[in-house]
């Protein structure tokens, strides 16, 4: 299921200790990410699609100092314009946006990241490629959520409550599209160093 307050507080302190001696600005906006836990990747990326003024899924060196001030992340002028020629590969004058995603997560390795597709293809029932309430629907066990056995919360709420899990801030739309779950276990992956004890987590929780 989602990372455990245990797994999300030793990425952040793990996060924490990097970002104080992280030379490289890439490096150190990956840490100052992570060091918000498992969903900080997620906010970033749906902060700079918000930034993303004309939608055309590219972002201009404006908009990019824009997102990372609004994120509350502190770089120098300086610092943003390094990073912006890191993610502007073809030196265009813009960042794509898939390209941004893929160079801001942190590395997963292939072996996580079939874990990782295997957990979302057994959600994905209908395989449209995004998680749904409904998609989760006897999938997930409400039953032993302790909010469900009270009466508070309806099966249907649980299940939204497992989906923001994945999601971020306000902006969340009850919807998880598989490169959303991606970035939220690349996240998590982050703050294990052995393979075998992400395989085993994964397992246990999804039962692939």
């Amino acid at each position: 299921m989602a990372a455990s307050g245990r797994l999300q507080k030793e990425l952040e302190i793990k996060s924490r200790k990097a970002l104080a001696v992280a030379k490289d600005p890439l490096a150190r906006l990956q840490a100052a990410c992570l060091a918000r836990g498992a969903q900080g990747i997620k906010g970033l990326s749906i902060l700079f699609r918000i930034m993303d003024d004309d939608k055309n899924r590219k972002l201009s060196l404006e908009e990019f100092t824009k997102g990372v001030e609004e994120y509350g992340l502190s770089f120098s002028k300086n610092d943003i314009a390094e990073l912006f020629r890191l993610f502007d590969t073809d030196h265009n004058g813009s960042i794509d946006y898939e390209e941004f995603l893929r160079r801001l997560r942190p590395p997963i390795n292939n072996f996580r990241l079939e874990l990782v597709a295997k957990a979302f293809a057994k959600l994905d029932r209908n395989h449209d490629g995004q998680l749904t309430v409904e998609d989760l629907r006897g999938v997930y066990n409400v039953q032993k959520h302790p909010k469900y056995m009270n009466g508070e919360w309806s099966e249907d709420r649980v299940l939204r409550h497992f989906l923001d899990c994945f999601d971020y801030g306000k902006h969340k739309d009850g919807i998880v599209t598989r490169e959303e779950f991606i970035d939220y276990y690349s996240g998590v992956s982050a703050s294990i160093d052995n393979d075998m004890y992400f395989d085993l987590m994964m397992r246990n929780a999804w039962k692939l």
